[in-house]
């Protein structure tokens, strides 16, 4: 099982998501309301449960709301709003909330430097790869790939998702990426990813 992750994640680089259908930002603007409800009209969320969509990948987005839509990635509170979209309608909301700017936020200063530590170099003694790797050391993700964008993320939301992953939630058997987390997360333990995803919460500021 040594180095799974890391072959896993090289051979995902030589493959990237097909394009889909450009969405028009501002017509997924008009059809945002509903998603300002818990996401804010720009995307910056009050509620640190629920993530900011804004500056995420176009692309990522989009595939999650597909993946909500046919039931892979289990989210009871969106299934109903996600039926009556569209591929054009999806397509529209990433284009709008990608363009939009995440708000600042800042670290935990307490775990800064483990936190710091993991998401730059991993963990060479449990076999975790450095999280820049496929988030990139800014933060930014990497669309072409599917991997999303966490600078800023709540840290909350992003504690929440690591420990799903940690007990083996993906979001269906064909979803490389889902599993990759999940092969990632088994060897971190609370008090890492608690660290790790306060980093990326004041990732943009962590440097300042």
């Amino acid at each position: 099982m040594k180095h799974l992750v890391q072959i896993a994640i090289s051979l995902s680089l030589l493959f990237t998501i097909p394009a889909f259908a450009g969405g028009d930002a501002a017509a997924g603007q008009g059809k945002s309301a509903v998603c300002a409800a818990c996401h804010g009209a720009d995307g910056n969320s009050a509620v640190p449960m629920w993530p900011k969509l804004a500056g995420q990948n176009a692309t990522y987005l989009k595939r999650q709301l597909s993946l909500i839509k046919d039931g892979s990635r289990s989210v009871p509170e969106m299934a109903g709003i996600v039926m009556g979209l569209s591929e054009q309608d999806m397509a529209d909301l990433a284009a709008w909330f990608s363009s939009q700017t995440s708000s600042p936020a800042s670290a935990d200063e307490s775990s800064l430097a483990v936190g710091e530590r993991l998401y730059l170099a991993g963990n060479p003694d449990t076999d975790v790869p450095a999280c820049m790797a496929c988030h990139g050391p800014a933060g930014s993700g990497i669309p072409l790939s599917g991997y999303p964008a966490v600078a800023g993320q709540h840290s909350t939301y992003t504690e929440k998702m690591l420990k799903g992953f940690r007990a083996g939630t993906t979001w269906g058997e064909d979803d490389e990426n889902s599993m990759i987390m999940v092969g990632v997360t088994n060897r971190l333990t609370d008090a890492q990813i608690k660290a790790v995803a306060g980093y990326m919460q004041g990732l943009h500021t962590a440097s300042e």
